[in-house]
């Protein structure tokens, strides 16, 4: 039998996506350390009682070292969690809900990554960006914010 798990003792089932890109169309893309081949942009969970907004500025500078206010899309996703990582949230939660946000550089840059987050970070055409991605709102979110998709 499983053991009720509280709302506010597990994971808030929301979370940002920041797309970080330059002119002409280059995206940042981060590779995770765990699991292996896991590539996206930044994404965090917000903590409870933060807005998006805040976490979207949070997991920026936590993730990449860059310190600016993401801009909100407008986009907002829902996605099933991921079996192997539903033990973080309340035993009634299956889904999450994520919200979009862009930060358009002047010029690409060497981000400061998080060494038990990341492991490496790529600037990409926004189609190999796309390809890259392990999560198909990740690319969506690509293809609608640096390619007006």
């Amino acid at each position: 039998m499983k053991s009720a798990r509280s709302s506010n003792s597990c994971r808030r089932p929301e979370s940002v996506l920041v797309v970080i890109y330059v002119s002409p169309a280059q995206v940042l893309m981060l590779q995770r350390k765990h699991p292996s081949g896991f590539w996206q942009s930044v994404t965090g969970s917000l903590e409870w009682g933060e807005s998006a907004s805040d976490c979207a500025r949070r997991e920026l500078r936590e993730e990449t070292g860059i310190d600016i206010q993401p801009i909100d899309s407008g986009l907002v996703n829902q996605f099933e969690i991921m079996p192997q990582w539903r033990q973080r949230y309340a035993d009634d939660v299956t889904s999450n809900r994520e919200y979009v946000f862009s930060v358009q550089l002047e010029s690409a840059r060497v981000p400061v990554l998080c060494p038990d987050e990341h492991i490496a970070f790529e600037w990409l055409d926004a189609r190999q960006a796309m390809d890259r991605c392990f999560s198909s709102s990740n690319a969506k979110a690509i293809a609608h914010i640096v390619l007006g998709n």
